[in-house]
């Protein structure tokens, strides 16, 4: 509803309608439900406006990117700064489509969609910069068998688990991906894991606690670790980070990413790149055997 201007389009109001998404009923308009065409008339908006009012004079300016634009923006970016601009695309909600492409005449997993676009822009090398990720299992376990660039397992904190878990009866939750064991699980098929920064330092009352083991558990296992999500709004810092009491103001966002930094994580998500890299430069973490990553446009 609020990240496009959807609402302002009566001819797609037929479009609403409620559906069963990871076993809960939702109402809004799929993106299923539309054509290609259909969405490129459309503009996107801020999706948080009260806690970033200086993006909405950006609203409705813009259409929605297809996977091969954002390829291509990636790649020209790159060439003008001499250097490489990789991309890191998720995949939402698997077994909810793999459900509905099973209904559909001519249905074609999207996962194979996705490696076909993928591999002819970047061949099937496992040095792409390229990350395919996912909060699911059995869909990076599929496309192992499909493609040769890095996946990353998303985990949840809490006890949250991975829907496809979920559906199958499993009954593993993502704290159990993340101990040893899991984490050698996760191995089997993908290069990383990209963790709740709660799974990494819990903040019991929003309070920063003590590190668990996670970072040296999934290095020790072969594993990188991205976690998510570095935001600088006081909305979103630990208690001790936040400057004033305007959660829309920006808090001191370095001080809260050093702290991942010192663990040695191998790169993180953040909706601000400009002060992640400047976390990035004034960190004291040995210089590591690759780049830090910062993935840009964080998961919720």
């Amino acid at each position: 509803f609020t990240t496009t201007n959807i609402l302002d389009r009566p001819e797609f109001a037929g479009r609403l309608r409620t559906r069963t998404l990871d076993g809960v009923r939702v109402t809004g308009y799929w993106s299923d439900d539309f054509t290609l065409a259909e969405v490129k008339t459309l503009r996107a908006r801020e999706r948080i406006p009260a806690l970033r009012p200086g993006n909405v004079a950006y609203d409705d300016q813009y259409e929605i990117p297809t996977l091969q634009e954002v390829i291509d923006l990636a790649k020209a970016e790159g060439a003008a700064a001499g250097r490489t601009v990789g991309i890191y695309p998720e995949t939402k909600h698997p077994t909810f489509f793999a459900e509905n492409a099973a209904n559909r005449t001519s249905p074609v997993r999207f996962e194979d969609a996705v490696v076909a676009v993928l591999h002819a822009n970047y061949a099937n090398a496992p040095d792409a910069p390229v990350f395919i990720q996912s909060f699911e299992v059995g869909n990076l376990q599929y496309l192992r068998t499909r493609t040769n660039l890095p996946l990353v397992q998303l985990l949840n904190a809490g006890t949250a688990r991975p829907y496809d878990f979920v559906a199958s009866g499993d009954p593993r939750t993502y704290a159990d991906l993340i101990t040893p064991a899991g984490l050698d699980f996760v191995n089997d098929y993908a290069r990383g894991i990209g963790p709740a920064r709660d799974l990494l330092i819990p903040r019991p009352g929003n309070v920063v606690g003590a590190p668990t083991t996670a970072v040296a558990d999934a290095h020790r296992a072969g594993l990188l670790v991205h976690p998510f999500t570095f935001r600088a709004e006081n909305n979103f810092l630990s208690a001790g980070y936040r400057r004033g009491a305007d959660p829309a103001a920006l808090g001191d966002y370095e001080g809260e990413a050093l702290l991942y930094l010192r663990l040695g994580v191998d790169g993180f998500f953040t909706d601000h790149p400009d002060l992640g890299a400047r976390a990035v430069a004034a960190s004291v973490v040995p210089e590591p055997s690759t780049p830090l990553l910062l993935a840009a446009g964080g998961l919720a």
